[in-house]
């Protein structure tokens, strides 16, 4: 005959979820049968509690048995406080019987009100790593310094928290340049891990271009220039798709990401190369990482270099008129950028400073409980 299975419960703000807290739910994991970890999210915070839910889910997936549930708590934290202990209490009972759980066997905590708690509840206690030698990382840390502690974070945290600002718009309007200028000023500004993230666009033309001047040699055919080069729809969603891989790359080495081209500047060198009823990238707008910014280059007042591989300059205004439609289709928050150099600069600076104190800063975590 079977017994019951054994229930482990721990809870925390996972305010954002890092490492620790994966060691935490690991150990409930080895202590009971199934794990229950309740995310509780309070006011004043600016990581939503869906988002904190869906990356804790994704950094435990390796784990079976383990379930990860949110709840809205902002009844005050008092280890002192009878009223307290009752209201905070029922609350996670409540978020237990949500997904079917009627008891819990074990209490895993990393602090000393996982005894308390285990017994309210008629479980067994648990305490793991309260001096945090196994992951030297907390929540307080985190939001202290995300820069400092961003490779302590698990990826679907790092790829969900950071700050995500793509420039785009013609063929030389200056949004390399920009893109350049800004990932500089950022790694001395307090993000030495921001990383280019290259235009694949650029390198599979490259390719084509080599692939192109082989097959004519074989068939012996005069060598394509550039602009003569054939472009398939297929093309555009394999560019598309590597593109978010590569700006997802970045995102898991700092959390600020300047991405110079995107997946919907893709969609839009499709039609330009390709036709306006060329639709093969646009599936890839379904994933779209969030996007905190975007960047649109006007092309007013900068000269059209000619590189040897653009063909653009006649295009140039209505490729401006393309991208601010798309951005301002898509809802995403978008700017233009005009003026110099230096001028360009300051101002984007100015937009992405206010972005990184709204989404890093982080507001105050109103009631501190649980999982630090």
């Amino acid at each position: 005959m079977t017994g019951r299975s054994t229930e482990a419960l721990v809870i925390g703000k996972f305010y954002p979820p890092h490492l620790g807290h994966i060691t935490l739910i690991e150990r409930a994991a080895i202590e009971a049968d199934r794990v229950t970890a309740i995310v509780m999210a309070s006011a004043g915070e600016t990581i939503p509690l869906a988002d904190r839910v869906r990356w804790l889910a994704s950094a435990v997936a390796h784990l079976p048995g383990v379930r990860v549930v949110g709840t809205l708590d902002d009844a005050p934290v008092d280890y002192g406080s009878e009223i307290a202990w009752v209201a905070n209490t029922v609350q996670m009972q409540v978020a237990l019987r949500r997904v079917g759980v009627d008891h819990v066997d074990v209490v895993v905590s990393s602090e000393p009100y996982g005894v308390e708690l285990a017994a309210r509840l008629g479980a067994r206690d648990v305490i793991h790593d309260v001096e945090r030698g196994r992951v030297r990382i907390s929540g307080t840390a985190v939001r202290a310094d995300p820069a400092a502690t961003w490779s302590l974070l698990p990826p679907a945290t790092q790829l969900g928290l950071a700050v995500r600002i793509v420039l785009v718009g013609g063929e030389s309007t200056g949004t390399t340049t920009l893109t350049e200028d800004l990932q500089r000023h950022y790694r001395l500004a307090g993000y030495p891990g921001v990383l280019p993230v290259p235009e694949y666009g650029r390198d599979f033309t490259y390719e084509l271009h080599r692939r192109s001047v082989a097959e004519a040699e074989r068939i012996g055919s005069p060598a394509p220039a550039p602009d003569q080069l054939v472009w398939l729809p297929e093309y555009f969603l394999e560019i598309a798709v590597e593109q978010t891989r590569r700006e997802d790359a970045a995102a898991l080495s700092a959390p600020l990401v300047i991405a110079d081209t995107d997946a919907l500047a893709t969609t839009l060198w499709e039609r330009r190369y390709v036709g306006e009823g060329s639709r093969a990238s646009e599936p890839t707008l379904k994933t779209l990482p969030r996007r905190d910014l975007y960047i649109v280059t006007d092309h007013v007042g900068v000269l059209f270099e000619q590189d040897g591989w653009r063909d653009g300059e006649h295009i140039r205004e209505q490729m401006t008129e393309w991208f601010l439609e798309a951005v301002d289709a898509g809802g995403w928050s978008w700017m233009l950028v005009r003026g110099s150099r230096e001028e360009r600069l300051e101002y984007a600076i100015e937009a992405i400073d206010g972005i990184l104190a709204a989404r890093l800063a982080f507001g105050a975590a109103l009631a501190q409980r649980g999982a630090r």
